[in-house]
């Protein structure tokens, strides 16, 4: 018989929730929370995403470039467009920032995500010149007309007022980064969806949501995985114990009827019905994206690695104590009431002042839904 030791098993999850909120990457290798048939995403037919690029001189003059479509002539934005087929996410924020500004760049982090649902998703990255020459007119063609740096304080017609937040975000965090860099992972997914740290926090104590069942049933990687009753059988004799090896933080497929960060509200009603709507559900953003996108129609999905918590907001004690105190004593979580989750107490110190650092301060990649 194979000993267990539970202490490494909860390490060696720790761990891992370390790696994703310093930013690194995990595989997904299945989807545990599906409200639909899992169908790969295929680039430019399911799916859109844009890049654009916040790119600013010594003088925090803006690259700007104006644009030469029909429907825009003449305006003025910052480099964008849509990713092609093949590329990486970074490879096409180079790409239209060569065409339309003739410039050569590198990107320094994203500084936000913002999303219509997972069909349309838009990457906007502070990035740096590395060489190239500025667009003239006298080099106009489909792309664009010309770029030119803008001073933010000169009449220019715009093609949309959009990209003004964007620009003071890039200003401000060039100024005062409030989140370590963050550039897209190339890991390959075929849908899009979310990798929750879901935590509760109370006091200094803190707790995560995983799954502690096998990810076959909803398998994305293309392995070949057991039937499911052959999947029955094998975990038939199997312990708790046995079951806590899988524990993993969970991965929620998104829909296109909702925005990408509803799945983390989704899978917490799936797993807490009793106490819903009781419970607030905060994305605080993102810590990392996942895409490959190398073989098309394949792994053309995302994998959001999110940062979520949750707060009871109308369990007080019998004096009006706060939540995070009853009685002199930590709340204790909410109760899951589905077997294929379960609250994992953070052991490490270090991980669950990460987590709560990461909470208070906001340290985060912002997503923003435009639903």
């Amino acid at each position: 018989m194979v000993k267990l030791n539970m202490g490494s098993i909860d390490f060696n999850l720790e761990q891992n929730v370390e790696r994703i909120l310093n930013g690194e990457g995990m595989e997904v290798t299945g989807i545990d929370s599906a409200p639909e048939q899992i169908k790969p995403v295929t680039l430019r037919k399911t799916v859109c995403y844009i890049v654009s690029a916040v790119i600013l001189n010594s003088k925090k003059e803006v690259l700007m470039v104006q644009e030469a479509k029909q429907e825009c002539y003449g305006r003025w934005y910052l480099p964008a467009g849509r990713m092609e087929e093949g590329e990486s996410i970074e490879e096409a924020m180079k790409r239209e920032v060569r065409e339309e500004a003739g410039l050569e760049c590198q990107p320094i982090s994203l500084i936000q995500v913002q999303e219509q649902g997972p069909q349309w998703v838009r990457f906007a990255f502070l990035a740096e010149v590395t060489g190239g020459t500025l667009k003239t007119e006298a080099q106009a063609d489909a792309e664009s007309l010309q770029a030119c740096w803008w001073d933010r304080k000169s009449p220019l017609p715009l093609r949309g007022r959009d990209i003004l937040s964007l620009i003071e975000t890039g200003l401000r965090y060039q100024e005062k980064p409030w989140f370590a860099p963050v550039l897209p992972l190339d890991l390959p997914c075929p849908v899009v969806c979310q990798r929750l740290v879901l935590a509760f926090a109370a006091g200094i104590y803190v707790w995560l949501l995983v799954s502690k069942g096998p990810q076959g049933s909803n398998a994305v990687s293309g392995r070949s995985v057991s039937t499911e009753e052959e999947e029955r059988s094998r975990r038939r004799r199997s312990t708790e114990m046995m079951d806590m090896v899988d524990a993993h933080l969970p991965v929620a497929l998104s829909t296109k009827t909702h925005t990408v960060t509803w799945a983390a509200h989704r899978l917490v009603q799936e797993c807490m019905p009793s106490c819903y709507y009781d419970l607030d559900v905060n994305t605080h953003g993102l810590l990392g994206v996942q895409h490959g996108g190398r073989v098309p129609g394949k792994t053309d999905g995302l994998c959001f690695n999110t940062l979520v918590s949750l707060t009871l907001e109308r369990r007080t004690g019998a004096s009006g104590a706060p939540p995070t105190e009853l009685g002199g004593k930590p709340a204790d979580p909410p109760p899951v009431e589905t077997n294929q989750y379960h609250w994992h107490k953070v052991d490490s110190p270090v991980l669950r002042d990460n987590i709560l650092r990461r909470i208070r301060q906001g340290s985060t990649l912002p997503v923003l839904s435009l639903y």
